[in-house]
């Protein structure tokens, strides 16, 4: 089981422990058109390793080993992050299948659902929280 945390939690959570970690699980699409965390101000950089490759789909096989690449390992705190948080959800029960004992799903993601126009970013997720990102 992984729990669901908010932006907000995830956010405070990584600026009050250093070794926190968050990972940003989108693809390298979603990263450079609609824009990532922005953890600057908490001293810390965004981890990028996508759980899916755009445009097929189909699931990053090495998503852990790139995980241990970028320097995570198993005794931090690691918040996973998507669109919506599904996608999330399925990095971080990866994640804890292979050891990482501490990971928590941002469960709206960073853009969140879909207001009644279709649009992201306004109901729920990072953005909507009023959190800091960039583009």
């Amino acid at each position: 089981m992984v729990e669901n945390v908010s932006a907000r939690q995830a956010w405070e959570a990584l600026a009050a422990d250093p070794a926190a970690q968050l990972v940003d699980c989108r693809t390298d699409a979603e990263w450079q058109y609609v824009g990532i965390p922005d953890l600057r101000p908490a001293g810390k950089q965004v981890v990028l390793v996508s759980w899916q490759y755009f445009p097929s789909g189909n699931v990053n096989a090495a998503f852990v080993d790139e995980l241990r690449d970028a320097g995570l390992d198993a005794g931090q705190k690691i918040f996973f992050l998507c669109r919506s948080g599904a996608r999330s959800m399925a990095a971080a029960l990866a994640a804890r299948a292979e050891g990482f004992a501490e990971v928590y799903n941002v469960a709206d993601g960073f853009e969140g659902p879909q207001d009644p126009e279709g649009h992201r970013g306004s109901v729920a997720g990072w953005k909507a929280a009023g959190l800091p990102w960039r583009q």
